[in-house]
C-alpha cells in the first residue's frame, strides 16, 4: 500500500486530511501541533477579542477514522531522493507527498526588522503580541513614559488592518483596566504604497479608512519603513517613530524548506506546480496552500486562505487517483470574494461579486468561518464552535 504523507495542517494541509479522512484513505500527517488554526482570524487573537485557543481546532475533531495517522513534530528537511521527510524527532518515508508546510514572514530586506518587531505568525506570537501589549500599558503606569502608548503596525494589507481594528477596539477596555486616558495612546498604520487594503475597491477603502480614523487610528500610506531598532522605526525622509510596540505585517513568503530541497521556485520561494498541482520536479509530491506557485489561464493564483481550502480536497483527490490508478483533476480558483473585518461588528469587502459593507460586512466575515468550520469537520464542528460564541 503507498505510503502518503502530508506535511503542515494549515488550511491546505487540513482540508487535505480532512477529505482523505472521510474517505478513509490512509495517510500520515505530520504537523508541530496538535491543533489546526485559523491563520486569517489571528488577528482577532493577537487584538484581545478572544482567547487565543478559541482559534484552534484539536487536530483528533477532525481526524476520526483508524486509517488516519497525526504526528507532532517539526519538519526539518525534504530529501527527495530518499523519499524521506527529516523531522525534529524522527525520519518519515513516503511514497507520495503532500507538503502544504505554510510560510515565514517577508521582511524585505529592512534592517532590524526581524529581530525588533513582531508578527502574527501562529497562536504563540499572538499570545506573545498581546502580552507585550498589556506589559506595555502597565510600564506606563509606572513611569508614564508615554513611548510605552504608541503601536506602530506596519503593512496595510488584510491582516494590518484588521489587526488596526481589534487593536482600535482593544485600547479602549485596556485604559478602563489602567486608568490611563484613552486620548495618550498613539496607533499608527505605516504603508508604502499609496493605498489600504489593494484587495478592496476604492469605495470600501473609504468606508474602511474613516472607520478606523474615527476610532483614533493614523493611517500613513505613501510611507516607506527603511530601518528598525528597538523601539524606533526609522521612515524615509529622516523621519523617527519612537514605539513600545512595532508589529509587521508587510508580507509573507514560503517555508525555505522548499528552496532547499531542490524545487523550482518563484521570487517568494514557492515551489511550481502543474495544473493539477503536482510538482514540476518531482511527480511524487503535491504541493499546496502557500507552497504553491500556481497558475491559471497564465496568471498566478493568489496565495490566500480561499486558494488554499479550494486545493485542500483537490490534492486529497488526486494523490489518491495516481496510487489508484485513477484521472486526476486539474485545479480551477473561484474567487469567492474579499472580506475584512474592522474590529469585531462591521467590516468591509465583496462576497459573491456583491460589495458589503459595516454591520453587514461583520456578519459576512462570521458567517465565512462557520462556512469553513463546516468544511472542515461538518455540522458537529461549526454547531461546537457556535455553542463556544453563544454559551449554549
Amino acid at each position: 500500500m503507498a505510503k502518503i504523507l502530508i506535511l503542515g495542517a494549515g488550511y491546505s494541509g487540513m482540508t487535505a486530511a480532512a477529505a482523505l479522512d472521510r474517505n478513509s484513505e490512509p495517510f500520515t500527517l505530520i504537523n508541530n501541533n496538535a491543533y489546526h488554526y485559523f491563520t486569517t482570524l489571528l488577528h482577532e487573537a493577537a487584538g484581545g477579542r478572544r482567547p487565543p485557543m478559541y482559534y484552534t481546532v484539536p487536530i483528533a475533531d477532525v481526524l476520526r477514522k483508524p486509517t488516519s495517522t497525526f504526528v507532532q513534530d517539526e519538519v526539518v528537511s525534504i530529501d527527495r531522493e530518499k523519499k524521506i521527510v527529516h523531522c525534529k524527532g524522527s525520519d518519515h518515508s513516503y511514497d507520495y507527498l503532500v507538503c502544504t508546510i505554510g510560510w515565514v514572514p517577508e521582511y524585505f530586506g529592512i534592517p532590524g526588522m526581524q529581530e525588533h518587531s513582531l508578527v502574527i505568525r501562529n497562536v504563540d506570537t499572538c499570545i506573545e503580541i498581546r502580552q507585550h501589549i498589556e506589559q506595555q500599558f502597565q510600564q506606563y503606569v509606572q513611569d508614564h513614559d508615554v513611548r510605552h502608548l504608541r503601536i506602530v503596525v506596519g503593512g496595510a494589507g488584510l491582516t494590518g488592518i484588521e489587526l488596526l481594528g481589534e487593536l482600535l477596539d482593544w485600547i479602549p477596555k485596556l485604559c478602563l483596566q489602567y486608568g490611563i486616558d484613552r486620548s495618550l495612546v498613539d496607533v499608527q498604520n505605516i504603508e508604502a504604497m499609496p493605498t489600504i487594503l489593494p484587495q478592496v475597491s476604492e469605495d470600501l477603502r473609504a468606508v474602511a479608512y474613516n472607520r478606523l480614523t474615527e476610532l483614533g487610528a493614523k493611517l500613513r500610506t505613501n510611507t516607506k519603513l527603511v530601518r528598525v531598532e528597538a523601539g524606533v522605526v526609522h521612515l524615509d525622509g529622516d523621519e523617527q517613530v519612537e514605539a513600545g510596540t512595532i508589529i509587521w505585517t508587510g508580507g509573507v513568503r514560503a517555508n525555505p524548506i522548499l528552496t532547499e530541497a531542490g524545487f523550482t521556485v518563484d521570487r517568494r520561494g514557492r515551489a511550481k506546480v502543474n495544473e493539477f498541482l503536482q510538482s514540476v520536479d518531482d511527480d511524487h509530491v503535491f504541493i499546496g496552500g502557500d507552497c504553491a506557485w500556481a497558475e491559471e489561464d497564465g496568471k498566478p493564483i493568489p496565495p490566500t486562505a480561499q486558494a488554499a481550502t479550494q486545493m485542500g480536497p483537490l490534492l486529497a483527490h488526486n494523490v489518491t487517483s495516481v496510487i489508484h490508478g485513477q484521472r486526476m483533476k486539474p485545479f480551477h480558483f473561484h474567487n469567492l470574494g474579499t472580506l475584512a473585518s474592522l474590529g469585531p461588528d462591521v467590516g468591509v469587502g465583496v462576497m459573491m461579486n456583491v460589495p458589503v459593507k459595516g454591520v453587514v460586512g461583520g456578519l459576512a466575515k462570521e458567517g465565512s468561518k462557520l462556512k469553513y468550520l463546516y468544511q472542515l469537520g461538518g455540522l458537529r464542528l461549526a454547531v461546537d464552535k457556535l455553542a463556544d460564541v453563544v454559551d449554549i
